[in-house]
């Protein structure tokens, strides 16, 4: 492996690869949202300021390991290139190291909309095929709200997705999700979730 200095590139997103097979498409839609605003006024100063970290893996494809739902809100909106700033250059490595690398690294997500684990050759090739997690957007507003604190921990919101599935009914969260991030929220502050990342529970 060859460690990068920081670069930035302008990158086409239709070549970008994911490292994780879903997002939650209310949390898209809240960023196309803050993207469309700023758009107006200073949208390549926004899109200046948010670089995604990638990386180079075999035959030279860019795979990025962050800020997937800023890439996929982009694209809904037509934006073409987004700036990368690779970290790290895998490109001389096997896929079967590459893919242990990544994951030895947490630069990978290989579990489906149920939080079922899956092999890593079901990840989407391309940011517009990444499918969309409820409980990912459910985490997502919560944290939001403050129920819990942003955290460093490599993909946190999945593991609140995670703990949320399996404390709210699928139903609920499908036809009623003000009342599911109502429960949500209380739920998060509860002991049984000290173990997550950036927990805000009674100490």
């Amino acid at each position: 492996m060859h460690q990068l200095e920081p670069e930035l590139k302008p990158v086409a997103i239709r070549d970008i690869c994911p490292t994780q097979m879903t997002v939650g498409m209310r949390e898209v839609a809240r960023k196309r949202a803050a993207f469309a605003a700023r758009a107006k006024t200073d949208g390549p100063v926004f899109l200046g300021h948010h670089m995604v970290p990638g990386i180079i893996g075999p035959k030279g494809r860019i795979y990025i390991i962050d800020n997937h739902h800023l890439v996929r809100a982009l694209h809904e909106d037509g934006v073409e290139h987004v700036l990368v700033s690779f970290v790290a250059d895998l490109s001389k490595l096997t896929k079967s190291l590459f893919w242990t690398f990544m994951e030895n690294r947490n630069w990978l997500h290989p579990y489906n909309a149920a939080g079922d684990r899956v092999p890593h050759t079901d990840i989407p090739k391309t940011i517009g095929k990444l499918a969309d997690d409820p409980y990912r957007s459910l985490a997502g507003e919560v944290r939001e709200a403050g129920g819990y604190a942003k955290d460093m921990t490599p993909y946190a919101e999945f593991l609140w997705a995670d703990f949320l599935r399996s404390k709210i009914d699928a139903k609920t969260v499908a036809n009623d999700f003000d009342g599911a991030l109502k429960a949500a929220i209380k739920l998060v502050r509860k002991p049984m979730a000290n173990y997550l990342p950036g927990w805000c529970g009674p100490a």
